[in-house]
């Protein structure tokens, strides 16, 4: 299936289209191998120059892989934790212990849904204090046993409701952050998607923090710092808000926010996830590896120099 073109693939949708017929009429002749290099060389220029707000719109594209595309396509075994006995179980936070090259994991992340009954019981990827209680709880399982922790990062952010703050969000977020620094056990972090504000965070802090090549990761999303700094998010607001966040995988690695980038496939992880499960599993094998080798005492205070050293800079 062709995914839905964004604003700035207008030109590689209908491109895309052209040789999904050509295929049709034709299994591989000469006019299909040159519409399918000449499309590849179009994917390749286009997605080489995006802007900070492309690269917002790509993190958000509807066919894009989610946590749960992942656990059918990177992990084997994958059994599901519910509930965080105390209120109820939050589905926009899925967590369960699974097999990744045969090592026994952890894994937490974010899930938006797909379509609109499961967005709407997810939250569009929002999570309530109960989500963060639950992935909090489960991570605090697996540091009793050694087990390593996988967080799969992909939410605009927690869930901003009256209910959420009546029950402790900013609570729940700060004490998941605080602990998370204390687990005796390897985390790695991956933005997958998008990366908004405290609900990421909480999340977040690991020995290793990575992202994919088309992610963002943000103090807040391009909406809300658009109508913070020009009382408005409009068409010409937002793409300046993005460009003033320093929110791409570019910008992150070079201020030390994130360790590792992992490429896309060509045209964005949504064009094809099997490669993308591919990529981030192998990432996961060598940093789990790498992680293991470690002893507790070292493991901790790397993790706690890793997060003090974030922000510091000079002014001329």
């Amino acid at each position: 299936m062709i995914p839905a073109p964004l604003p700035f693939e207008t030109h590689l949708h209908e491109m895309e289209s052209s040789l999904a017929r050509l295929e049709l009429l034709h299994t591989e002749t000469d006019d299909v191998k040159r519409v399918r290099y000449e499309l590849n060389t179009l994917k390749k220029a286009t997605y080489a120059q995006l802007t900070p707000w492309d690269t917002v719109l790509v993190s958000r594209h509807p066919n894009r892989p989610q946590t749960c595309d992942y656990i059918d396509l990177a992990f084997e075994e994958f059994v599901e934790l519910h509930g965080d006995r105390a209120f109820g179980d939050d589905r926009a936070i899925r967590t369960g212990f699974a097999r990744i090259d045969g090592r026994k994991v952890l894994l937490v992340g974010h899930q938006k849904g797909r379509n609109l009954a499961e967005r709407q019981q997810c939250f569009y990827g929002c999570a309530h204090p109960e989500g963060y209680r639950k992935a909090l709880s489960k991570m605090q399982l697996a540091a009793k046993f050694k087990v390593p922790i996988v967080c799969l990062i992909d939410t605009p952010g927690a869930y901003p409701g009256i209910g959420a703050e009546e029950r402790g969000q900013s609570q729940l977020i700060a004490t998941s952050i605080l602990e998370m620094t204390k687990l005796p056990t390897p985390i790695v972090c991956v933005v997958i998607g998008e990366g908004g504000s405290g609900g990421a965070l909480g999340l977040g802090i690991g020995d290793r923090v990575a992202m994919l090549q088309f992610a963002y990761y943000s103090v807040i999303s391009p909406e809300g710092c658009a109508g913070i700094l020009f009382k408005t998010a409009n068409d010409e607001t937002k793409p300046r808000a993005a460009e003033a966040l320093k929110l791409t995988a570019e910008h992150l690695l070079k201020n030390g926010i994130v360790d590792d980038v992992l490429s896309e496939p060509l045209g964005g992880a949504h064009r094809n996830p099997g490669e993308m499960a591919g990529t981030l599993r192998s990432y996961l094998v060598k940093t789990l590896q790498e992680l293991s080798q470690l002893d507790t005492a070292t493991l901790l205070e790397a993790r706690y120099q890793k997060f003090r050293k974030m922000g510091p800079y000079l002014e001329a």
